[in-house]
This record gives structure tokens, sequence and C-alpha cells, in this order.
């Protein structure tokens, strides 16, 4: 294939994974709806103009023209005005915020039949609700988890080895990372010692070396004295002693921490090992944390991304969109210099990383995601449970509807997100060199 080919095949393999991933989202929300006997009206992958669509019973199926996102419409959503039945809801209001909230059920009720009253979704207990709302998000976690397990089970997880791929000339401050080499840099120990591509590194001053990370640790634990080095080379077994320098390094504990650490000058190769579903579990714990800090700083990322669309220099680790995140896949698959294996593993992880990501930010508890209605569902329990505990009336389910204009304002927000990351995906995309 060309260059051009695989590019395209990689960008669409990502975008169709990732309108997959959707629609099981949805089917998230709708599956358990049906069972708690909640009318589904609509099923939809996408947004705008309807490209297709299909009625099986009282659900309409469909696919509209923007694939990338999706709905299920659950009728009842949004509870009648107080003292009112679904079928009356008509009275007028005063002031803005009410105004939204009386369209908002006018809106909900208009196509609401006497028959289905029963049926409408603020009728639910309150943990079947959340039950419904926690679907997507849920499916989203799950894909990761499976996508994550074909991985790491088959392929296996990409780890650094004790063999050498990289001998440095000399010894760069970390913070001139990415230089070449100058008259006054001084040598690294690994090319005193002669160590070479290839050779694999088996015991650091008489201690067997297993793993990459270890060997790392007492490099950095050596700072300027002495190191044996046992290594093969060619089938035959070397010894070299060379005094490690101490240079600036990235913390391996904190990456927000540099400390003057041992220094040899060897990068290492890396290849792939089989894990087991403990590993699994516990790579997407770790990944679940990361994530939850990228949204976190999700605010400050975009402040950098809004710069790099008037010029600014784009980071790698800025937020992307689907565009921008297709572009990255096609980058990984038209790379010349890896091998299929790579490529599928690469790919795959992003899909899963984009699923982990999918599924915890609908948790966030801000309507119009699904936490926030999951957030309305948990306080309507808990609200209850004291109303009985106390013996006092049940007050009944949760308005959301009063949170409409946090809803409005939350969605004006990430549609704005929205736009900007495609923008900034085209004219200035994350490039991988």
């Amino acid at each position: 294939m060309t260059t051009a080919l695989l590019y395209a095949l990689g960008a669409v393999v990502l975008l169709v994974g990732l309108a997959i991933s959707i629609a099981l989202h949805e089917v998230g929300h709708m599956y358990p709806a049906k069972k708690f006997g909640a009318k589904v009206t609509q099923y939809f992958v996408g947004f705008g103009r309807t490209l297709w669509s299909t009625k099986r019973g009282e659900t309409e199926y469909g696919v509209k023209a923007f694939p990338l996102g999706g709905f299920v419409k659950i009728q009842g959503m949004l509870p009648p005005n107080p003292g009112d039945e679904p079928s009356v809801v008509r009275k007028s209001n005063t002031g803005m915020l009410t105004q939204l909230a009386f369209d908002a059920r006018s809106a909900e009720y208009e196509h609401v039949a006497p028959e289905d009253e029963p049926r409408l979704f603020y009728r639910l207990v309150w943990w079947k609700k959340a039950i419904v709302m926690a679907g997507g998000p849920a499916v989203n976690l799950a894909i990761a988890f499976v996508l994550f397990a074909a991985v790491f089970l088959t392929i296996g997880a990409s780890m650094a080895t004790t063999t050498v791929a990289v001998v440095s000339d000399c010894a760069i401050p970390s913070a001139e990372a990415g230089r070449k080499c100058a008259a006054d840099d001084p040598v690294a120990p690994a090319k005193q010692a002669d160590l070479q591509p290839g050779d694999t590194i088996m015991s650091f001053n008489g201690t067997e070396v297993t793993s990459w990370d270890q060997l790392s640790r007492a490099i950095r634990a050596n700072g300027d004295a002495p190191a044996t080095i046992g290594y093969e080379r060619d089938g035959s077994s070397e010894s070299v002693t060379v005094n490690t320098s101490v240079e600036a390094r990235t913390s391996l504990d904190d990456p927000d921490k540099v400390e003057n650490v041992g220094f040899l000058g060897v990068a290492p190769t890396r290849g792939y090992e089989r894990q087991d579903v403990g590993f699994v579990f516990t790579t997407m714990g770790d990944m679940t944390v990361q994530t939850i800090k990228a949204i976190g700083s999700l605010p400050e990322k975009m402040v950098e991304v809004t710069k790099a669309a008037f010029g600014a220099e784009r980071g790698q680790d800025t937020p992307m969109s689907p565009v921008g995140a297709s572009r990255v896949a096609g980058e990984i698959t038209s790379d010349d210099e890896t091998t299929v294996t790579d490529k599928v593993y690469s790919v795959t992880l992003m899909l899963a990383s984009l699923n982990l990501f999918v599924g915890l930010f609908n948790l966030i508890p801000l309507l119009p995601l699904d936490g926030g209605h999951i957030a309305g569902a948990l306080w309507e329990g808990i609200r209850n449970g004291w109303a009985r505990l106390r013996r006092r009336p049940i007050p009944g389910p949760v308005d959301v509807a009063t949170m409409l204009p946090v809803a409005y304002a939350v969605g004006a927000v990430l549609l704005v997100m929205g736009v900007i990351l495609v923008y900034v995906d085209i004219v200035n995309p994350v490039r991988l060199s």
C-alpha cells in the first residue's frame, strides 16, 4: 500500500471505531430503559439531517449526517410542572429561567399520549434512572477494558528491554534535550566503555539485571561512582568498568521534578511481552487516574490550544478532536519504520484511551452530561430515603428542569471547545514528529 492509502486507512479505522463506540454508548442507555419499561421513541447515531431511518416497534432507529455523536429519546425525562398532569403542561410562566424550564417541559410532553404516562422516565425509581444514565459511560469503560485486554493478552505490552538501542555520544542536560553534541560536552560513560547498540546488559555492579526499570534505577543511584557492567554481545559475555557521571534528569517517580542522578548514556530497545488480566486491570486503573487528572487540567490545556490557533506552538499533550485523533492515527499507520504489529498496537490503544476518556468525561456531575442525570437520581434517592426515615411525605422525583440553565451553559462551552479543537486540529495539528 502507498503511504497515502495507509494514512487514510488509519484515519478511517479510528473514526469508524469511534462511531461504533458512540453507537454502543447509546445502546447502553436504551437497553436498560426498555428493560425498565420506559418508552424509547428514537435511537440515532449522529446529528443533523437524517440520512436513513427505520421504525421497529415504537422506536425509530437511524443515522444522521454527522456520525460523531448520537442520542436516545426517552419520553418523560423531565417531570411535569408541580401540580400538573403530563397531559396538561400548558401553563404560562414568568421569568427567563422559569420560562426555559416551561418551554422544555412543553416540548418534552408535546407527543406524550395519555397511555404513555405510566412509562415516563421521571416515574422510574431513582436507582433505575441511575442505571439507565450510567449505562452509556459504562459501555465506553467496558469497550476500553476489552480493547486493552485484546492488546495486552495477545500482542503484549510494549516494554523497555535491557538490550541497548542507542549509545549517547555525550552527556546533554535534560533542559537542552534534542540538541546535538557540542565540543565541550563530556563524553557519555557508555561511549567511553565502548558499549554498542545490540548489547544486552546482564548485570550492574554484580547484581543480575532483569528489567530496564531496575537497571535505570541502579544507574541513577550510582552517582559518579565506578560501575561494573556485565553484558552479552554476539553470544559472548563481556564486562567493563566505567564511572557513571551525574546529570540533571526528570525524576522517575515525579515527572514534575528534576534531580541530579547517575548517568550512563544508553537507551533501550522496546519489545512486546504478553501480560495477564491483572496487568490489564492495573494499567487501566493507572490510566483512569491519569485521565481524571487530564480532565481536571482541561481548562488550562484549552488555553494552550486557543493560543495554538493563533500560531503558538502546539503541545503534544494538548486535547484533540476526532479530526485530530484521526490524523494521528493516519500518521501511525503510514510510518514506514514501524511494523504492522506496532501500528495495530498503537491505534488500538489509542481507541481504548479515547473510550476511557469519553466514559469518564460523561460521568462529570453536570448537565447535559450523563453524570448530571446520575447525580440527580442519586440525590433523589438520598432525599426520598431521608424523608422515609423521618416519616415525612416523599418529595418525589428530582426536577432536573431547574438545572437547564446550567445545562445550556455547559452545552455552549462544550460546543465552543469542540469548534476550537476541530479548527486547531486542521491548521495546527498535533504531530508525532
